[in-house]
């Protein structure tokens, strides 16, 4: 809902004439994402029907600004497909929340005990249900890794905050892939905002004070003239893909 141009449109209400160097829609947007002016990109939404194991749903549902109305065990009957991994590891030794080798040695006998594990439960939770016992009690019985399904929307800025952290390296594997994948229908939706995220906040570095202090001390007053190039050259109206590449090279060669 909404395009990239519906966020020039809402900064320009409160940039006005102040944005002379960034007129141009690419300029603008990419302007506003560096710069962290982010009131813009709320006017955008993003909606999706998804479709996820409980317990991936359970880290989605960790981004509190995204309207959210999932299935209920309450009043529907609970469907009887579950997650398996195709992939089995090891719990990392150096991090509490990752994966380490892979156990593909017994890989069929883990998957053999999850699927028995689903049949077991579901089949309980289906004798509940023959005793009349109430589905909000019954679907107790369930493990996380039955499949729900919900409709969650958000705006492009919170979506975009969601797809830098679950796409990072170090996200759960099953919620990267669910995030990849949520991103690439975006992306097509929103491609100079989307750009402009990856230039900036994905593929972006951001220093502390004592590193910016470092690269200051090593660098000196390059540093400044550096920044000058940069925004003199992304800010320029006519600035394609093709001579921003071309000034990367000068300013490489410029400045080593």
């Amino acid at each position: 809902m909404g395009t990239d141009s519906s966020v020039v449109q809402a900064a320009r209400v409160s940039y006005g004439a102040g944005t002379k160097k960034t007129q141009e829609d690419r300029g603008l947007i990419r302007y506003l994402m560096r710069h962290e002016h982010t009131t813009p990109f709320e006017m955008c939404e993003v909606k999706f029907h998804i479709r996820l194991p409980i317990f991936v749903m359970r880290q989605l549902i960790r981004h509190r600004t995204a309207q959210v109305n999932e299935y209920s065990g309450r009043y529907s009957i609970m469907t009887d497909e579950f997650y398996i991994p195709e992939k089995f590891e090891k719990q990392s030794t150096t991090n509490m929340q990752g994966r380490d080798d892979s156990l593909d040695e017994i890989h069929g006998k883990l998957s053999w005990m999850m699927e028995d594990v689903h049949n077991n439960a579901y089949g309980m939770y289906k004798e509940l249900l023959e005793v009349d016992v109430a589905r909000e009690t019954a679907r107790a019985v369930l493990p996380v890794s039955n499949y729900t399904e919900a409709y969650w929307k958000c705006n492009i800025k919170n979506f975009l905050h969601m797809a830098w952290l679950r796409m990072d390296s170090h996200a759960q594997w099953e919620i990267q892939e669910f995030a990849r994948a949520m991103y690439g229908l975006v992306k097509p939706l929103y491609p100079v905002i989307c750009e402009a995220f990856e230039d900036y906040k994905q593929q972006g570095v951001r220093l502390s004070r004592m590193e910016a202090g470092l690269a200051k001390a090593m660098f000196g007053d390059w540093m400044d003239e550096w920044d000058e190039y940069v925004t003199d050259w992304f800010g320029q109206d006519d600035a394609s893909p093709e001579s921003i590449k071309e000034a990367e090279k000068l300013l490489c060669i410029k400045f080593g």
